[in-house]
């Protein structure tokens, strides 16, 4: 390991004794760990793919992102993070920093980040001159998430990252996350290539604050990663339900104190949606299932309307994918995904839970946040 990735983010290495935690202010406000409200069990978050419908489009779609990042910032979701996606026509979120700068534009107060962005596919200093230019846009409002994966098919991320970095990426994402972090602070020492390379905006300009970083991830690498750094994680319980409690576990187990985090913080990412019945919830969670067994069969496309997925005749292997993608979606009535929602922090002791609400059309996401909203008695006007 090199000296940079000894080091790890956000000043955990020698010397970081006494530093105020990345993207503090003088207000005292906390930057990671977020607010409880009404009766929810941990703050509640939301993860947005901007999905887009069949008779849809990417416009609709990122203008119902504005809406529903509007509806959580005054209903006291604590963040509202979007995931980078490439090559896939149901997901219009190929550029998470252009979407956050323009979700920054009409909030005020919701925290907004990428959950994540995948950091093999780009340059480490574009990535913090991107995220420093939000930070600039929305003080104090910005995280930074960062994942290993593509974020696509093997053949696309070929094309983002050109040729021959395909297989080494995942293997240099310490290496990568280090030389970020260093661009973010900038304090390469000197000697090094990079020492007179600066990020703009940043704090070759004067004090700033910058984003916190969170390392996001499916499997035990990102889990050890973020606790050996003291970094907050995310897990991405919503496609791999199967790897949550041991990834959890090996984060909390391999926590070292920072000057970020005094203690582990851990929120996982839920499929959730609800319904004024349990039917029409079922319907719209039935859209998002189609559709994933298409993006798995190598067929990709628009999310399905509730009638074509229906309609839809699965072949026993199909219907055993869809029925075991469903069974970790809590969906239903508020009553029922609230139950449900409960029952996972209980099972999971996740400090905060990060919603994603997939289904065909804006409105009945939109309504779903609300309604799981209104489940919890949040307030109304944050």
């Amino acid at each position: 390991m090199s000296d940079s990735e000894a080091r790890g983010p956000e000043g955990t290495g020698p010397g970081a004794g006494g530093a105020r935690p990345a993207g503090a202010h003088a207000t005292g406000a906390d930057p990671v760990r977020g607010t409880v409200r009404g009766g929810a069990p941990v703050p509640l978050s939301v993860l947005d793919l901007v999905t887009v419908g069949a008779g849809g489009s990417a416009r609709e779609s990122l203008r119902t992102s504005v809406e529903i990042s509007r509806l959580a910032e005054s209903r006291g979701f604590h963040r509202h993070w979007v995931a980078e996606h490439h090559s896939m026509p149901g997901v219009a979120s190929s550029s998470p920093a252009v979407i956050l700068a323009h979700l920054a534009a009409h909030t005020s107060r919701i925290r907004l980040g990428s959950g994540g962005v995948m950091l093999p596919n780009h340059a480490p200093l574009a990535v913090a001159e991107q995220f420093g230019t939000l930070e600039a846009l929305a003080p104090g409002r910005v995280d930074l998430g960062l994942g290993r994966a593509p974020g696509t098919d093997p053949r696309t991320a070929a094309a983002l990252r050109g040729p021959g970095r395909l297989d080494e990426a995942a293997e240099e994402f310490p290496r990568r996350l280090a030389e970020l972090t260093r661009f973010l602070d900038d304090d390469f020492p000197d000697g090094h290539p990079y020492a007179r390379v600066h990020a703009v905006p940043g704090p070759v300009q004067g004090p700033a604050a910058r984003p916190p970083i969170w390392l996001l991830g499916s499997s035990g690498f990102s889990a050890r990663l973020a606790g050996e750094l003291g970094l907050p994680f995310a897990y991405a319980h919503h496609f791999s339900a199967a790897g949550t409690l041991p990834a959890l576990d090996l984060y909390r187990q391999s926590f070292r104190p920072s000057a970020v985090l005094d203690a582990p913080y851990a929120l996982i990412g839920v499929s959730a949606f609800a319904a004024d019945t349990g039917a029409q919830a079922r319907a719209q969670v039935l859209t998002g299932a189609l559709s994933m067994l298409r993006l798995r069969g190598g067929r990709p496309g628009l999310v399905p309307t509730p009638e074509e997925a229906a309609a839809y005749a699965f072949s026993p292997p199909e219907r055993e994918f869809v029925d075991g993608w469903l069974a970790n979606i809590v969906h239903g009535t508020p009553d029922e995904v609230r139950a449900g929602l409960d029952a996972l922090v209980a099972r999971t002791g996740a400090d905060e839970l990060m919603l994603t609400a997939n289904g065909h059309g804006g409105a009945a996401r939109l309504r779903s946040y609300g309604l799981v909203a209104d489940a919890y008695s949040m307030p109304t006007d944050s």
